[in-house]
């Protein structure tokens, strides 16, 4: 999704130096670098730069120069067979480019075949929004929802067959009038002109947000949700900001994503406690996150590994104000990582870091926040691998 349509007090909680002012000894990345970077695992050639090696510093992705792309996402992650880990980036002049694994078609160059540099997705111009999910992909063109991938959930929203995958783009049903899309993890979400909400794919866990935990093979709209701004969709959760700076959450609630003081699953839309002034929202593999109108964050939902940056492993099932954080412009989170672009052109990250997925030049799990870039770097975008441990920034 577009840096995410999404922009959410509660009482303040003391933060330790887990988010104390980032500690600026990172390795350093020139001001004057044109190109997209990238970090972490590389498996698959999900970092873009035409090899399969991690990287513990922020990368180059060959030729896709950071002033020509509107938007980045990164899908699928985890480890074995299902790890499918990729990226999209839609361009400014409407054309979009694909890299990393192809195991599901997800890069839409119309083979099977995962690619280390980035290729054309086929047929692709006009568009305004694309999204990354665990295995497939969207576009948004001229209203209309384009799908790529595993259909094996009916993710692509086509009511077409669900055993092959789909190695071009293909139309999804009956949606027009869109203008952004997210995708999760087996479904699809897409927000239109009026201020509804659709969806389709997997069911489980509620993750539709219809009222119960069907598959849908075509979209259908999220009943008793109007008047939403802005939408962003973790590995199987929803978050959506509306117009009266409500924010609404449904899906898998395990960890407690969904903010509403409970771990239960929702298959309707349920209110995000304690959250009012928000600016933006993001939501991450499990978590969620909000910008508040004074500049501050709040953070809800897993934190096994630390990455809600509460200076805790526990997961939170309300949102915790992080408001030594300022300046935030966008959080992308992975399985157990999250790093933020701030509004003086740094990177920083905190959790998880076994995976060099904070982008610092270690490997080492960091005690206070950490930097992939400084401040100065040209940087205003964040992007992560769905489930995974890579890291992108434009």
């Amino acid at each position: 999704m577009t840096p995410p349509l999404r922009r959410t007090l509660l009482t303040a909680v003391a933060l330790t130096t887990v988010l104390a002012a980032p500690c600026l000894s990172a390795p350093a990345a020139a001001g004057t670098d044109p190109w997209v970077r990238a970090w972490g695992e590389n498996a698959q050639g999900q970092l873009g730069n035409g090899g399969l090696a991690a990287q513990q510093t922020a990368t180059a992705v060959t030729g896709i120069a950071r002033d020509d792309v509107r938007e980045l996402s990164a899908g699928g992650g985890g480890t074995g067979a299902a790890a499918n880990p990729f990226a999209v980036a839609l361009l400014k002049d409407g054309t979009v480019k694909s890299w990393g694994s192809n195991a599901t078609g997800q890069l839409g160059n119309g083979t099977l075949v995962s690619q280390p540099l980035p290729v054309t997705v086929a047929g692709l111009w006009g568009v305004s929004e694309v999204s990354a999910g665990a295995n497939h992909a969207l576009a948004v063109k001229a209203g209309r929802v384009l799908a790529w991938g595993s259909n094996a959930r009916k993710q692509l929203g086509t009511g077409l067959d669900t055993t092959n995958p789909y190695r071009t783009p293909v139309p999804v049903q009956s949606l027009d009038e869109v203008r952004d899309v997210g995708a999760g993890c087996d479904f699809s979400v897409a927000l239109r002109q009026d201020g509804t909400v659709w969806t389709w794919g997997s069911g489980a866990n509620g993750r539709l947000g219809t009222g119960n935990n069907t598959d849908r093979d075509t979209p259908q709209k999220v009943p008793d949700l109007t008047d939403v701004e802005s939408v962003s969709v973790g590995c199987d959760h929803v978050l959506a900001l509306t117009a009266d700076g409500t924010v609404k959450a449904w899906g898998r609630n395990t960890e407690g994503q969904l903010g509403n003081d409970s771990t239960a699953d929702s298959n309707k839309p349920v209110d995000v406690a304690y959250l009012d002034a928000v600016a933006e929202v993001f939501a991450t593999s499990a978590s969620g996150f909000a910008v508040l109108d004074d500049g501050s964050l709040a953070g809800w939902g897993k934190n096994s590994d630390g990455q809600l940056g509460d200076g805790t492993k526990s997961n939170r099932t309300t949102p915790v104000v992080l408001d030594q954080l300022r300046g935030v412009q966008q959080v992308a989170g992975g399985a157990d990582f999250t790093i933020a672009a701030l509004d003086d052109g740094s990177v920083i990250g905190w959790g998880a870091n076994a995976a060099a997925q904070l982008g610092d030049g270690t490997t080492a799990s960091p005690t206070t926040t950490t930097v992939a870039l400084p401040p100065g770097s040209g940087i205003t975008h964040v992007a992560t691998t769905i489930t995974g441990k890579s890291g992108y920034a434009y």
